[in-house]
């Protein structure tokens, strides 16, 4: 069962679905122990420009959304430890897709930032250039152009 639960009826739950799947995302949120190091390698190394801050988290423009790090502990006071995952040893993951013009041109730029790539760029089957890196916390990139 999930974290809550309502009755609608069918009209409701096919508005709530349209709805839903009408809507872009707007942001997104990593959750990070190291606040500070996560903040220095998107703002420094990754390039992106910090566009608020406070005790607690750092956003930056990505595109047409945010892109939040947010300390960890913060996150849980927000959503619970049990929802992170956090009670039974595991957390939450994802992989990051960032679309760009050229992936060799930003993994040359990004390796000579230090950054260590887990794959250098590759053509994939489903019609896709990608290269795969880890920020400092382990959360996993991908950046991609068509082929």
């Amino acid at each position: 069962m999930g974290f809550l639960a309502i009755r609608l009826t069918q009209t409701q739950k096919e508005a709530a679905a349209m709805a839903f799947s009408n809507s872009n995302i707007t942001a997104t949120v990593l959750f990070v122990e190291d606040l500070n190091k996560c903040m220095m390698f998107y703002r420094d190394v990754v390039g992106l420009k910090p566009t608020f801050n406070d005790d607690v988290s750092y956003g930056f423009q990505l595109g047409n959304q945010d892109f939040i790090v947010l300390q960890l502990s913060a996150a849980a006071k927000m959503v619970t430890e049990k929802a992170m995952g956090l009670n039974n040893g595991g957390s939450h993951h994802a992989l990051l897709c960032v679309g760009v013009e050229n992936v060799d041109d930003d993994y040359k730029a990004l390796t000579a930032k230090g950054v260590t790539f887990i794959n250098p760029p590759i053509d994939q089957a489903w019609g896709r250039r990608t290269a795969y890196f880890a920020d400092p916390e382990g959360n996993l990139w991908e950046l991609w152009h068509n082929l």
